[in-house]
C-alpha cells in the first residue's frame, strides 16, 4: 500500500513551492510552479496552480494532510473563501490555509514567542505568543496604513526625483539612477509614461538596489528613504511587542523578503537600534532555510513528528 504523505505549499506572487513528505521527514516529491497569490492571479487561478502542484508532488501517494501558506491571504474572509474554493478536491478535506508569513516565521525559529517581518515586493509582519495568541495585519497597502517594500521604495524615489527637478525638494543623485535603471530619457518622460499607462508602475520595484547604493554613497535623499523603511520595520515590531506584551522576552525577530535578507548596513543598524529600545532582549534571526522548509516543518509540528524528522527536512530543504 502506498504511504500517505503530508503536503506543504508556500505560494507567493512570482512562484509557488510544494513538497510531499512522510511523517518521518522523508521528502518524496518537490516542485515549483507559477505564482499563486490570489491578489495577483485571482482565487480560481491560485487554486489551479496549487492543485496542480499538490498532485504533482504527491504522485501516487494519498494525501493525509495538506498545509497551504499563501501570500495574499491577509483577512479571515480570504482564508474562508480559499477553503471553500478547494472543496471537492480529493486531497483538500481538512487542508490548513494560512498566510505565507507563518512559513517564513517557522523557517527561522521554533520558539513559542516570535515575530516575523517580511520586506520584499511589499511589507508585512506577524507575531505569535506561546499561549496561541497571534498578531496579524491587513496588509492592503495604503488603505491599511502600509508603506514600503519594493514598490513603496521605488515610488518614494520617483517622488523625490520629481521634486528635485522642479525645485520643491533637495537635489539627489537618484534622478540619474532612476533614468539609468529604467531606461528613461528623463524623469518627466517616465512620469508621463506611467501616468498614461504606457509603462507599468510595477517597474518601480526595480529601484531599491539603486536607493540603497546611493544611500551608502552619501546621498541624503536616498538615506532618508532607507531610514523610513527601517522605521516602518520597527513600527511593526513595536505593534507586535506591545500587543503581545513581549517587551521583556528574548524574542527572535525573523527577517524575510529580499530587502531585509540583503543585510543593508544602514537599514539593519537602524532596525537594531529601534528594536532594542522596544525589547532589549530581542534578537534578529535570518532563516537558514527557505519558506517552503518552514511550511514543511509546520506540517510535521501538527502531526507531532519527532525532532529527527524536523532535522531531516532541514537537511533536505535548507
Amino acid at each position: 500500500m502506498t504511504t500517505p504523505v503530508l503536503v506543504a505549499v508556500d505560494g507567493g506572487g512570482t512562484k509557488t513551492d510544494a513538497v510531499a513528505l512522510t511523517p518521518d521527514g522523508e521528502i518524496v516529491g518537490r516542485a515549483r510552479g507559477a505564482g499563486s497569490s490570489p491578489h495577483f492571479v485571482g482565487l480560481v487561478g491560485s487554486v489551479a496552480v496549487v492543485d496542480a502542484l499538490v498532485r504533482e508532488v504527491a504522485g501516487a501517494h494519498p494525501v493525509a494532510a495538506a498545509e497551504l501558506y499563501l501570500s495574499g491571504l491577509d483577512l479571515p474572509v480570504e482564508e474562508e473563501s480559499y477553503r471553500a474554493a478547494l472543496a471537492g478536491r480529493d486531497w483538500a478535506g481538512d487542508a490548513l490555509v494560512d498566510n505565507d508569513l507563518f512559513a517564513v516565521l517557522r523557517a527561522g525559529t521554533d520558539e513559542p514567542d516570535a515575530i516575523a517581518v517580511v520586506c520584499g515586493s511589499g511589507v508585512n509582519a506577524v507575531g505569535v505568543r506561546g499561549d496561541g495568541e497571534r498578531v496579524r495585519f491587513a496588509s492592503l497597502g495604503e488603505l491599511s496604513g502600509d508603506w514600503g517594500g519594493g514598490y513603496g521604495l521605488g515610488a518614494a524615489a520617483l517622488w523625490h526625483a520629481a521634486r528635485a527637478l522642479d525645485g520643491r525638494g533637495p537635489a539627489t543623485t537618484l534622478v540619474e539612477a532612476i533614468c539609468g535603471r529604467l531606461g528613461a530619457a528623463s524623469v518627466d518622460e517616465l512620469i508621463e509614461d506611467l501616468h498614461f499607462e504606457r509603462r507599468s508602475h510595477d517597474e518601480l520595484t526595480a529601484l531599491p538596489p539603486d536607493i540603497f547604493a546611493h544611500a551608502a554613497a552619501g546621498d541624503e535623499v536616498a538615506g532618508q528613504i532607507v531610514d523610513r523603511q527601517a522605521d516602518e520595520v520597527v513600527a511593526y515590531i513595536r505593534a507586535i511587542v506591545g500587543r503581545l506584551e513581549l517587551s521583556d522576552a528574548a524574542v527572535p525577530v525573523v527577517l524575510g523578503g529580499s530587502i531585509l535578507r540583503a543585510g543593508h548596513p544602514r537599514l539593519e543598524q537602524r532596525v537594531r537600534v529601534g528594536m532594542a529600545a522596544l525589547a532589549p532582549r530581542a534578537r534578529i534571526v535570518r532563516p537558514d532555510a527557505p519558506p517552503i522548509a518552514g511550511a514543511a516543518l509546520l506540517a510535521l509540528d501538527h502531526v507531532g513528528a519527532p525532532a529527527a524528522a524536523h532535522d531531516r527536512v532541514r537537511a533536505a530543504l535548507g
